[in-house]
């Protein structure tokens, strides 16, 4: 256990934590809605520090990144816990812990020993992912300081919730993110996802403000997010807000958790989706979960060589030289070495 970051005093022992974009009021006794933030007689504690509870080896397609380092691998770790309560959640058996299934679970790894870890495995950089880094920020932030010190890159996989102070403070350490747009309704994320569309937003356009590299996913789930009109205002956030050469990624649902009722998601509906990214003026739209379709191959934007061709979440072939296609020359954007 260890004092949290990120929270202020407020009257009658309660505190405010000021973390991510709940800013839950937390009484003595009680805990935030990420379930391992816990106010202890007017202090705000993180249960879950040096709490390892996964830890992987992933090619950093998985997370999924493919303009970072690609073909490299990253040393992804998690703790328990999260801040958004996805009815469509496919890691809720340690995302949706909760204080009644008894004591935090995890073992006890320090960061350096990750780092250590990282390093032994040959991985290039280290993944906070699974569930919500945020949520274990103390932990993540102490590692990717001294990650950064070792030569290691750190990359967040995110529901996009953080506050901006906390953004601010490991944006020197932290070199790319995969943030989740999980659709472009107010009420899809009331309803689905139990937090606000606008936060999201707003995170986005703060890791974009402070450079942090980012690619966008979005979960595609039939009946829910996947109208055209939504695709579309989605796809043109992106392009307006954070760029027209930030990838996209949109992914395949399969049935999981509370969301049972939702059919898998076609592969044409993918196909749709990454057209209409493309006519809404994106140059990287990515298909997911659907390997072997040939949409999650890399193509030159100015001369339409396939530059980088994947299969699943491994790089088959690479046409990429310094980050430029070599065939005529053009700089691609992303972090390539």
């Amino acid at each position: 256990m260890r004092e949290a970051a990120f929270w202020e005093s407020r009257e009658e022992e309660k505190v405010q934590c000021t973390l991510c974009r709940h800013l839950c009021l937390i009484a003595s006794g009680k805990r935030g809605l990420c379930g391992v933030r816990e106010n202890r007689d007017g202090v705000l504690y993180s249960l879950v520090y040096e709490k390892l509870i996964a830890e992987n080896v992933d090619a950093i397609e998985k997370k999924p990144l493919f303009h970072y380092l690609p073909g490299s691998r990253a040393y992804s770790v998690a703790t328990v816990g999260c801040n958004f309560h996805c009815r469509n959640c496919q890691n809720y058996d340690i995302s949706q812990w909760n204080a009644a299934r008894g004591p935090v679970p995890g073992q006890n790894v320090p960061p350096a020993e990750i780092v250590k870890r990282a390093r032994a495995k040959g991985c290039r950089s280290i993944a906070y992912t699974y569930t919500e880094p945020t949520i274990f920020y103390e932990y993540a932030y102490d590692t990717a300081v001294l990650a950064h010190e070792a030569g290691l890159g750190n990359v967040f996989v995110t529901n996009g919730y953080t506050t901006t102070a906390a953004l601010e403070k490991i944006a020197p350490y932290l070199d790319a993110a995969n943030v989740d747009l999980k659709g472009f309704r107010e009420d899809f994320y009331r309803d689905v996802i139990g937090a606000r569309l606008s936060g999201v937003l707003d995170t986005l356009r703060d890791y974009r403000r402070l450079g942090i590299w980012i690619e966008v996913t979005t979960l595609v789930i039939p009946g829910y997010n996947d109208a055209d009109s939504d695709l579309k205002a989605l796809a043109r956030f992106i392009h307006q807000e954070l760029g027209a050469h930030t990838p996209w990624h949109v992914t395949a649902f399969y049935p999981t958790y509370r969301l049972q009722d939702a059919a898998p998601t076609p592969v044409d509906t993918l196909r749709r989706a990454r057209r209409i990214g493309l006519d809404e003026g994106l140059t990287f739209v990515y298909e997911g979960n659907v390997p072997g379709e040939g949409g999650e191959n890399t193509y030159c934007p100015s001369c339409g060589k396939k530059v980088i061709a994947r299969v699943g979440y491994r790089v088959e072939v690479s046409h990429l030289h310094n980050g430029a296609c070599d065939s005529c020359q053009t700089p691609l954007e992303g972090i390539w070495t």
